[in-house]
């Protein structure tokens, strides 16, 4: 074969700092957008962007040059520069240092998305961290 084709779908889930809430309405929309551009940037064009107020969820597709980590440390540093320097709120931003990645196949890239899309609603009946344990054990890294 002489060419390499790569369509690798990602879904990346991280925290703030100590779960703290600290993406509200006032700066959501701006994280997100500085976030999508960032990814557009590193060559992972993003399919969505969408969270609570101590966590995001993204679906992109994975640049095949760059690890998950690499993006996704980038990702976090310069958000969290971002928003610190825009001094968009009172405490300081932080990101914790772990995420969670996961691959997405082309048959369930449209309920990933809708999952993403509802995060509000889905929320009401499960806390961050549960929906992230429940990830971690769906996807055999943690025991049931």
């Amino acid at each position: 074969m002489s060419q390499s084709f790569t369509k690798l779908w990602i879904h990346v889930i991280w925290s703030t700092k100590q779960r703290q809430e600290l993406i509200d309405f006032s700066i959501e929309k701006t994280l997100y957008d500085f976030i999508w551009q960032e990814l557009t940037e590193l060559g992972c064009p993003v399919r969505i962007i969408n969270g609570m107020p101590d966590h995001v969820h993204v679906l992109f597709l994975q640049n095949p040059q760059k690890t998950i980590t690499d993006i996704v440390k980038q990702i976090k540093g310069s958000s969290s520069h971002f928003i610190n320097r825009g001094e968009f709120i009172l405490e300081k931003f932080a990101w914790q240092t772990g995420f969670g990645a996961f691959s997405v196949s082309e048959s369930q890239l449209e309920a990933v998305y809708n999952y993403i899309k509802n995060q509000k609603q889905h929320h009401l009946k499960k806390n961050g961290q549960d929906e992230f344990d429940d990830f971690v054990r769906l996807h055999g890294l943690r025991e049931k």
